[in-house]
């Protein structure tokens, strides 16, 4: 196909035949004009160009039914309403990282920091988390072989997910707001500490260990010299505690740690699990699930790995896979009835509306039969 690019196309020309945003995405059918407005949509969504195997033209062409092709109607609304999701998950991600960083800096030069201000924002971003929660996941996943700042980006995808169980477990509004509070300054202790021990690629020395087992004390104590709620800073001091007593600082058992550090946990650790760190790369999502499922020697509360795993499938959204006919597809939506059945994307694959086939997996038909890397989909 031919590339386009999007900032030089006349408004209201028709092309003669469908345009793409890739080789998937139709954006609009021959019958249909490239408005001006669609233009200044498609900038703003970042699509530099589009494609197509026909031209533009000033009138409308009917090559595509005298050739017999299929006109493409509702597939363009499709195309455009999964793009604009996608899209916006990218820049809420991009801008809360960019948020983190802020308030990082902010605690790393003792700098004031309201906490309503925080809250609002947070309260801001509860429904299109809510709603759009999937997409923020596809989004999450396909950056987690980037190398960047990896304290900010456990913050944001931590509190993403603990929000996420947050809502699993139908907690009210006003505890949503300090849940997320909380896990974005659940590693605000860290930003005390000297980078180069908490981004070590190699083993801690016994000195290191203790700066580390130290950074809850010190998130504990800046949140509270904030006069942000109790239960928000006990939050950054609990964290790192387990149900068995096992954790860190205080050696805490299941009936002292306050829930906002119980959801924290599982949510911190299923990243730690499941996302790049200086030490190591990446595993899958759904090694991430597993290991937490075992809970060996039962460091997590039930409850709240039961949330997650509701939450995000035992294949959560995101996951690369291969199915049981064979082909590659990704994970896009839970099953609530059953989390071992999510419902699939299959790659290559369109419904004759133009959109990309999705299907329920089952134990009788389509089934997963393992997780891909990021390579092997490429393959």
């Amino acid at each position: 196909m031919k590339h386009y690019a999007t900032r030089d196309i006349p408004p209201n020309y028709f092309f003669t035949d469908p345009v793409y945003l890739d080789d998937k995405f139709v954006v609009a059918a021959p019958e249909m004009p490239i408005t001006a407005e669609l233009i200044q949509t498609l900038l703003e969504w970042d699509f530099q160009e589009v494609l197509s195997d026909g031209e533009p033209r000033a009138g409308y062409s009917d090559k595509a039914r005298e050739d017999g092709d299929p006109v493409i109607n509702l597939a363009q609304a499709a195309a455009l309403a999964d793009a604009e999701k996608i899209k916006w998950a990218e820049n809420f991600c991009r801008g809360l990282k960019i948020y983190v960083n802020e308030l990082f800096s902010a605690v790393f030069m003792g700098d004031p920091i309201s906490f309503n201000r925080v809250a609002e924002r947070v309260r801001d971003s509860l429904e299109r988390i809510r709603e759009d929660q999937r997409y923020l996941l596809r989004v999450l996943k396909n950056t987690d072989n980037i190398k960047e700042d990896y304290l900010i980006a456990h913050t944001v995808k931590s509190t993403i997910i603990a929000l996420i169980i947050g809502f699993y477990l139908k907690l009210p509004s006003h505890r949503l707001i300090e849940l997320g509070v909380a896990a974005l300054f659940h590693e605000a202790g860290m930003i005390k500490l000297p980078a180069k021990v908490y981004l070590n690629s190699r083993g801690l020395s016994p000195e290191e260990q203790k700066l580390i087992y130290s950074h809850p004390v010190l998130g504990y104590n800046a949140l509270k010299d904030y006069g942000f709620p109790l239960a928000v800073s006990i939050a950054a001091l609990e964290h790192h505690e387990r149900e068995n007593g096992t954790g860190y600082p205080r050696n805490l058992n299941s009936t002292k740690i306050s829930l906002y550090s119980k959801i924290i946990a599982v949510a911190c650790s299923y990243d730690a699990i499941s996302s790049y760190r200086p030490h190591r790369q990446a595993r899958d999502e759904y090694a991430g699930i597993v290991e937490l499922l075992k809970n060996e020697g039962k460091q997590y509360d039930d409850t709240i790995i039961r949330a997650l795993v509701y939450s995000l499938s035992i294949y959560p959204i995101g996951l690369y896979a291969l199915l049981s006919n064979g082909k590659k597809g990704q994970v896009v939506d839970v099953n609530p009835e059953n989390p071992r059945f999510p419902i699939v994307q299959i790659f290559g694959e369109l419904n004759p509306d133009g959109k990309n086939k999705t299907q329920q997996t089952s134990p009788e038909g389509l089934r997963i039969v393992r997780p891909l890397t990021r390579e092997e989909i490429g393959s």
